[in-house]
């Protein structure tokens, strides 16, 4: 490196103002917060892929493959609009929290409702009895709730036991909470197809992922054939997780 090339280089710097800094930081933070919601998903890799399309672009255009680099800018030129088709989940579930709240992405929940639920939980394990739970956070669930059967109960091992027997008549749907509340049963869900799940995992599973892609609830499944319970988040599934580590789950999402 040459004197000349340093001392540009130290008056680029000096060039640099508060406002400058303040920008670089807000775009880092926004970046990283978009790398972390879409961390473990199948748009990280749809991302990975657009970036080596880019690379090509940049590469074709170095060597001269002119016929490659024109297919390839024709790409880059509608890039803004796949990026919306393919994102649109990530983008509307960004948009939906942020919307919610700039500053916080949980909200308070009581003690004696996660341990109830985790008891709840255990119990439907134990006789095998198939459950879809899904505890709102900040995204709003009214269109489901309004479809569903309204409640307003307190969450209690009694009371889920008796909502998802095979014989009750909404034991097909999902219980809804909010803030320690059940508000509402019955509630169906869309199912998500873009995913690859194991093939003892059935709609329950597909539907928890679904609701879980366009909203930042957490949800519990519970598999009466494996009688084992799972947890889904962001459209990631966690499998045959215990009553504590249950417990911890609904501590970490909801504080």
């Amino acid at each position: 490196m040459t004197f000349d090339s340093i001392a540009t280089l130290i008056g680029t710097f000096k060039n640099i103002t508060v406002i400058d800094i303040i920008d670089i930081l807000v775009v880092a933070i926004i970046i990283y917060r978009l790398l972390e919601m879409i961390r473990g998903t199948r748009a990280l890799q749809i991302l990975g892929g657009l970036g080596l399309i880019f690379v090509g672009y940049v590469v074709s255009q170095l060597l001269g493959l002119y016929t490659l680099h024109w297919l390839l800018s024709t790409f880059v030129g509608s890039l803004l609009l796949v990026v919306v088709v393919l994102f649109q989940t990530e983008i509307r579930r960004a948009l939906a929290r942020f919307a919610r709240n700039p500053f916080s992405s949980s909200t308070p929940v009581e003690l004696e409702f996660a341990e109830e639920l985790a008891r709840s939980a255990t119990a439907l394990v134990n006789r095998r009895i198939g459950a879809l739970i899904v505890l709102e956070k900040e995204t709003g669930l009214n269109e489901y709730i309004e479809e569903g059967i309204k409640l307003d109960a307190a969450v209690s091992r009694e009371l889920l036991v008796s909502v998802f027997l095979p014989s009750s008549p909404i034991h097909d749907g999902a219980v809804i909470i909010r803030k320690g509340r059940i508000v509402a049963a019955g509630c169906f869900f869309p199912l998500a197809t873009e995913v690859e799940l194991d093939k003892d995992l059935g709609t329950r599973h597909r539907a928890a992922i679904g609701v879980s892609q366009e909203s930042d609830a957490l949800v519990l499944v519970i598999s009466e054939e494996r009688a084992q319970i799972s947890v889904v988040h962001f459209g990631r599934i966690t499998i045959n997780v215990s009553s504590e580590q249950l417990l911890d789950i609904i501590h970490d999402h909801f504080g």
